[in-house]
């Protein structure tokens, strides 16, 4: 039936970042759909909130910690979910930071924390599940990327270069592992709430001419990602690698907001 193409019963699906945010929002979100959700984040305490609001809800999950800054813990972690359920079907990995300045005003520590993160550490996420998947000859990746791989702004040039490159990341693991039959995508979020975003949020000005911007005049919600990635994550997205899907509100369909006299 159609409808079960969007299920994910039977699958394991590990989210890293399900303690906040858009992981969390995700990791909830896949749970519904009826995967065992191992939740990961930075936080313990946050990681395993997430998972007991599953269980509680009738659903399967289990947390741990995960740093991504730590190789030997990635695959340590990764390994064990796959011998613990003998399978390792999906990773979600959402974890990202920003430090908003000018080029000129940039340190290179700065510029070293941003892309360990963003990029090191989505590539080491990206290197420990490639390595379970392809021997099983399945699974499904979702990385997450940004409007900011195609548009950006004064004091975002960092970050616009790691979500770029996040982006060239999943097409070029998509090409890689398309034959051992393991997908590779990414969502691209528009401006949404989340923990990242919260010094915009507190300046009304800078908030609003964000809306504003938006065809929809308004921010997203983490739980507005989660449709798009279970997609990625599920049968009905058997043949759909290598790209991303913009979850942005029209943000990037848009080039002005003027409308002109007689419409």
């Amino acid at each position: 039936m159609a409808s079960d193409m969007f299920s994910l019963d039977g699958k394991v699906v590990t989210v890293v970042g399900a303690g906040a945010g858009i992981g969390e929002a995700v990791a909830l979100a896949a749970a519904a759909q009826g995967a065992h959700v191992v939740c990961l984040d930075l936080n313990a305490g946050h990681a395993e909130a997430t998972a007991a609001r599953i269980v509680k809800d009738g659903g399967r999950s289990e947390a741990g910690t995960i740093d991504l800054g730590d190789e030997t813990q990635i695959d340590g972690s990764f390994q064990r979910i796959a011998d613990a359920h003998g399978r390792f079907d999906g990773l979600v990995c959402t974890p990202a930071i920003n430090v908003r300045k000018p080029i000129l005003k940039y340190s290179l520590a700065e510029f070293d924390k941003v892309v360990s993160l963003n990029l090191r550490g989505n590539f080491a996420a990206l290197m420990a599940a490639g390595r379970l998947m392809t021997p099983q000859k399945s699974g499904s990746i979702v990385l997450f990327s940004s409007i900011r791989s195609i548009v950006t702004e004064p004091g975002q040039a960092v970050y616009s270069m790691t979500k770029a490159g996040i982006l060239q990341l999943a097409k070029s693991a998509a090409t890689e592992w398309a034959p051992m039959g393991v997908r590779v995508n990414a969502i691209g979020p528009g401006v949404t709430e989340t923990p990242l975003t919260a010094p915009i949020k507190a300046n009304a000005d800078w908030y609003n001419a964000y809306a504003a911007k938006n065809p929809m005049n308004r921010w997203a919600q983490p739980s507005e990602m989660a449709g798009a990635t279970v997609f990625l994550l599920s049968d009905a997205a058997s043949y759909v690698t290598g790209t991303i899907i913009y979850v942005d509100g029209g943000w990037l369909a848009a080039d002005g907001r003027f409308t002109p006299p007689g419409m």
